[in-house]
This record gives structure tokens, C-alpha cells and sequence, in this order.
């Protein structure tokens, strides 16, 4: 069995209850999506104040909680059956199903909770985001792209932030809805779909064997890699008019190409060798750290 196969960043590592539940909801990839609800409020072109960004961030933690744990009790016949995945919490033990569903409910509450108390925009398209989210471990059932809907799950993000920023204020659904980022929401979309293409590559042959969907699976190694370079390119592209489209500098000019620069390694050391899709991983993590934060620096400073 070689590294790749091995490797999951959902495995349990200890027993202890705290740390599976970390592992259960990936805690590390909520914190890494939250900049681009910031992002979204900073767009929005609506003021932002200390609420917004606490129920932002509560409603982002919660929905996305939610929908891991969820993503672990729907996959339970697919993990098992996984060697790579057989490590996980609810697999091995370290957690039971009263727990995760548990964890699906707080999350859920928080999530519709924070929701309502930012305006009635944001609790009318919460539905519509948690549906989204929970349905994620569907994709793969269906059809060979669930990397774009797991895209979508966390570009939406971008949207609730703009929502949480507009609902208040703005007088109009029209008014809400073009005060989307839908430039960045879309940079999102592809830049995730991009890799979790790479991701799938660990998968190909067990999707293949069990008829699950996947772009790995269908089209083989070197063709998700070569599909993972379009979205990627095609996250950069919507980055950067999003750069020309409101008027940013130098700033997130610079940390869009950084960004860039990360995708295009990752492209490599996975074509060099797929053994290394565990780095990529890993540089794939700042990414949109990266973007983000070029962004909200030039906001702040008023551009």
C-alpha cells in the first residue's frame, strides 16, 4: 500500500473525543473557508460592523460543521469499505452516531440561528446554502463532477457573506443580489473543484470499483490532472476580473498571482508524482488565505 493510499486528513489519530470531533468536522477547512465570507462583506459594498462579522463567522462554523459531520454519517458504508478511510471517527470507533448527529444538529441551529439574527435576506436564502452543503455526499452517486459541487458548497460562502452584509440595508432582492462578489464566488468554485479533482486521484481505483462518480474515475490520472489545470485557470481568470471589476491594486494583484503560483506547483508535483498529492494538499490550504487576505488589506486600506 503506498503513502497516497494511506493518507487522510480525516483519520483519527487519538482517542480522545475533543480531537475526533476536530477531525470529524476538519476543523482546519472551516477556518480557511471563512476569509471569503469576509470577502464577500467587504464587496457587498455595504458597511460592516462587529455583528455582522460574529454571525458570519457563527453561521459559517455551523453549516459547515453540519455538513461534514452529515458528509461522515452518509459515506459510513463508503469509508468502511475504504482503506484509506477506514481511520475516521465514526469508522473506527472513536465516535458514534449519537455524537455526529448531534454534532449536526448544534451545528444546523447555530447556523439557521445566526442567520435569522442578521436579516430575513439571510434566513430566506439559508435554505437554499444548507441544501447545498448537505447534499454534497449525494454527488458522487449521481454523477462524475461532485468536485463542482463541493465548489459551489464552499463559493456559496462568499455569497452568504454579501447577503449577511446587503440583507439589512438594502431594499430590494435585486438590490441583494447584485451586491454579490459573483466574480470571486465563482474563483472559489473552481479553485476548489480543482483540487479536490487532484484528491480523487487517491480514490480512482476504489470509485471505479464501487461505480462512484469522479473525475479521476472516468477519465484517469493524467486526465484529472489536465481538467484540474482548466479549473484552476479558470479560478484565476474569474480572480483576476474580479481584481479589474472593483478597482483593486497592487495588493491583491499580487497575492491573486502568489495564489497562482501555488496552484501551478501543486499541477506539477502531483504530475511528477501522485505520491505527492499530500503536499499538494497542504499548499493548497493557503490558497485562498492568500486571496483573501489581499483583498480585505486593500479594503481596509480604502481602496
Amino acid at each position: 500500500m503506498d503513502s497516497r493510499s494511506r493518507w487522510d486528513p480525516g483519520r483519527v489519530y487519538s482517542a480522545n473525543k475533543l480531537r475526533a470531533v476536530m477531525r470529524l468536522i476538519r476543523i482546519e477547512h472551516t477556518i480557511f473557508s471563512l476569509p471569503f465570507a469576509y470577502v464577500g462583506i467587504a464587496l457587498s459594498g455595504y458597511a460592516c460592523t462587529p455583528k455582522i462579522v460574529l454571525l458570519s463567522t457563527l453561521a459559517v462554523f455551523g453549516l459547515r460543521s453540519a455538513s461534514m459531520a452529515f458528509n461522515n454519517i452518509a459515506d459510513f458504508e463508503i469509508d468502511r469499505k475504504n482503506p484509506r478511510t477506514s481511520a475516521r471517527p465514526l469508522i473506527s470507533g472513536a465516535l458514534s452516531f449519537k455524537d455526529a448527529w448531534t454534532v449536526v444538529a448544534i451545528g444546523s441551529l447555530l447556523y439557521f440561528l445566526s442567520a435569522l439574527l442578521l436579516n430575513l435576506y439571510a434566513f430566506a436564502f439559508s435554505p437554499i446554502l444548507y441544501v447545498i452543503a448537505m447534499s454534497y455526499p449525494y454527488a458522487k452517486r449521481l454523477h462524475p463532477f461532485p468536485h463542482i459541487h463541493l465548489g459551489l458548497a464552499l463559493g456559496f460562502v462568499v455569497f452568504g457573506g454579501a447577503v449577511a452584509a446587503s440583507g439589512g440595508m438594502a431594499h430590494s432582492f435585486y438590490k441583494v443580489i447584485i451586491s454579490v462578489p459573483w466574480l470571486y464566488l465563482l474563483g472559489v468554485t473552481f479553485w476548489v473543484a480543482g483540487f479536490d479533482t487532484i484528491y480523487s486521484i487517491m480514490d480512482l481505483e476504489f470509485d471505479r470499483k464501487e461505480g462512484l462518480g469522479s473525475i479521476p474515475a472516468l477519465i484517469g490520472p493524467k486526465g484529472a490532472v489536465f481538467a484540474s489545470s482548466l479549473f484552476y485557470a479558470f479560478s484565476i481568470l474569474s480572480f483576476s476580473l474580479a481584481i479589474r471589476s472593483y478597482a483593486l491594486g497592487m495588493i491583491s494583484t499580487a497575492s491573486t498571482l502568489f495564489s497562482a503560483f501555488l496552484m501551478l506547483m501543486q499541477i506539477i508535483l502531483v504530475s511528477s508524482n501522485s505520491e505527492k498529492i499530500p503536499l499538494a494538499f497542504n499548499l493548497n490550504l493557503v490558497v485562498g488565505v492568500i486571496v483573501s487576505v489581499g483583498v480585505l488589506i486593500e479594503k481596509a486600506m480604502g481602496t
